[in-house]
């Protein structure tokens, strides 16, 4: 059975009363159905003049109006100009205001910090130059609003490196502040340390070292990151491109215990960054310090030789913690991952049988009749390219003769190797009243958090390399801007948490069934994966990327009425509901 119901629509202007802002007037339809009055807002009138809206008005009623306020033929009497992208501006900018970072880098406003909001804003948007900022304040060059939300259309390059300077010289009192209000005394606190390449020669902080950008051939700077356990960003350390862990470490617990005044504090680094030297050097005797970090693989080879670790702890659980007397008063948690253990095992293989084939190939050229290789250095040489380039020297039992060469698998060393596949240990001085085994292993594994923000600086979204700046100070400001703009996405993307493909319902360690497996996502988020919209089915998931993109959308025009005294103004245009639920999430829903 249908039901049809009838109504007859009616157009009106409203005005709402807006707190301490302006109203908002607004042009209504209205009806009645089912004996009641029901609305609907058709478009926000805000940006129009007072004049334009009260002739609106008057042709609603069925009332004359003078032809020069163009309002009998609307679609040719208004023009629209210098359309430019302006939801994505407002809402990091509103963001920036809300988080109250704005306010860190300095409680005035001022031109200078200006420039810097545009720089970050301009950074999450785009990742570009100094120079491409200028441009996009530019109106000449401006594909967005950031110019004139800001006042900045007159923005000089030369300003932005004033700015830069000017922002260096506040570094220390934003990151204090920052860390006094994400992370607290006697939390832990992740840290770690990356590398971006130059473009250049010139800058002394650019030097040759171990690349984790995989770039050899370019010097390079080295950069540490402070964060919480949440992940957010605290501070940034910029280090030259020749200073290891070994040198980031002591700075870090420097700055942790003296310029954030954290005294009691619990680092976190991988084996690599908190080593046996640097906990016995650093972190010992140090009252209030205590240390989560890892062993590496010579260290646990050598508790599984003498018997400390054994295959049997893993029959019943994956975790067992135990005790040396290498590490006195410390807690050694050892973990299993049956995962990584089939991984590791199937690539030695792999390599084992790549050598194989390539030494092979060596006994042909010693055996050939033509021209062999002889000479115990010159196959030495050759053996060696080989052996160095895949890493295999310890699985291989070598012979070298001045005619001969011959080899075989190191069934001892490959069977010790094996034996602690998918084994890793976990080190630390927490005590089991502050965190149990299982929390323990789940806050070591929270240093991905910094990874993830390595991975965004570099190249998903803020794209900090490659630099180019020549002066010291200026790559510093730089790297801090940087990290900056991802304080304000790593909260933009908490906030947006339910319009991505996030996992809320992410289980906590004590929740898991196995804190050594990987997490796995909950129910929520698998249904998003698979219907690509929110669990109430509204809206569709996006990445954070599609989100700047789509609210992007929401242009800021100039309006002009042909024939009317006040000539021109401007205006914004309506959220589509999908923008304004991403506003609304952001808190951004004002001043657009």
């Amino acid at each position: 059975m249908f039901r049809y119901v009838a109504y007859c629509a009616a157009m009106y202007i409203e005005r709402v009363p807006n707190r301490n802002s302006p109203p908002a007037v607004l042009l209504r339809e209205s009806w009645r159905e089912n004996g009641k009055v029901r609305k609907k807002t058709v478009a926000n009138l805000s940006g129009l003049p007072d004049e334009l809206v009260e002739a609106l008005r008057a042709a609603l009623k069925g009332e004359s109006i003078p032809a020069s306020e163009g309002i009998a033929s609307l679609e040719k009497a208004i023009s629209i100009h210098d359309a430019r992208q302006h939801g994505h501006v407002a809402a990091i900018h509103s963001v920036l205001k809300k988080s109250g970072l704005l306010g860190m880098i300095d409680s005035k406003r001022s031109r200078e910090r200006d420039v810097v909001a545009a720089m970050i804003i301009d950074r999450i948007i785009s990742g570009d130059s100094k120079l491409a900022t200028v441009r996009h304040c530019d109106p000449q060059t401006a594909s967005t609003s950031l110019g004139e939300l800001l006042s900045l259309e007159d923005l000089h390059e030369n300003e932005c490196y004033a700015a830069m300077d000017w922002l260096l010289e506040r570094e220390d009192k934003i990151q204090k502040k920052l860390a006094k209000k994400h992370l607290a005394d006697g939390a832990p606190g992740l840290f770690d340390l990356s590398s971006s390449y130059f473009e250049g020669q010139c800058c002394e902080l650019a030097q040759f070292g171990y690349s984790r950008d995989h770039r050899g051939d370019r010097k390079q700077v080295n950069y540490g990151i402070y964060c919480n356990t949440a992940g957010t960003p605290v501070g940034v350390e910029v280090l030259a491109g020749n200073e290891s862990d070994r040198i980031a470490f002591p700075i870090a617990v420097e700055r942790v215990r003296k310029d954030f005044n954290h005294k009691n504090v619990i680092f976190i680094g991988d084996r690599g960054m908190i080593s046996g030297k640097a906990i016995d050097e650093y972190l010992r005797d140090e009252e209030g310090a205590d240390w989560i970090t890892a062993l590496n693989a010579a260290s646990i080879a050598k508790l599984e030789r003498c018997g400390s670790i054994q295959l049997t702890f893993f029959d019943e659980c994956d975790l067992a913690s135990i005790t040396h007397p290498d590490y006195p008063d410390e807690r050694l948690v050892v973990c299993r991952n049956p995962d990584l253990a089939k991984r590791r095992s199937k690539r030695r293989e792999a390599l084992l049988q790549a050598t194989e084939k390539l030494l092979a190939e060596i006994i042909k050229k010693v055996e050939r009749k033509n021209k062999p290789l002889r000479g115990k250095d010159a196959i030495g040489v050759e053996v060696g390219k080989i052996i160095n380039k895949k890493k295999m020297a310890k699985h291989f039992n070598l012979t070298i003769e001045d005619d001969t060469f011959a080899f075989d698998r190191n069934a001892e060393k490959i069977r010790s190797e094996s034996a602690t596949d998918g084994l890793y240990v976990i080190r630390s001085s927490v005590d089991k009243t502050r965190m149990t085994d299982q929390e323990l292993v789940a806050n070591y594994k929270n240093l991905e958090m910094v990874e993830r923000a390595f991975r965004s600086l570099k190249s998903i979204d803020l794209n900090v390399r490659p630099i180019y700046h020549r002066l010291d100070n200026r790559v510093r400001a730089h790297i801090f801007i940087c990290m900056l703009a991802y304080h304000i996405e790593h909260q933009m993307r908490s906030q947006l948490a339910p319009l991505l493909f996030a996992d809320e319902q992410k289980e906590t360690a004590a929740e898991r069934d196995s804190v050594v497996d990987p997490v796995k996502r909950s129910d929520s988020a698998k249904k998003k994966d698979q219907t690509r919209r929110t669990p109430d089915g509204q809206h569709p998931i996006s990445s954070f990327r599609d989100i700047l993109n789509t609210l992007s959308a929401i242009t800021r025009s100039r309006v002009k009425v042909e024939g009317h005294k006040k000539g021109d103004f401007k205006t914004t245009s309506t959220p589509t509901p999908y923008q304004q639920k991403i506003l609304e999430w952001l808190g951004a829903t004002r001043g657009m």
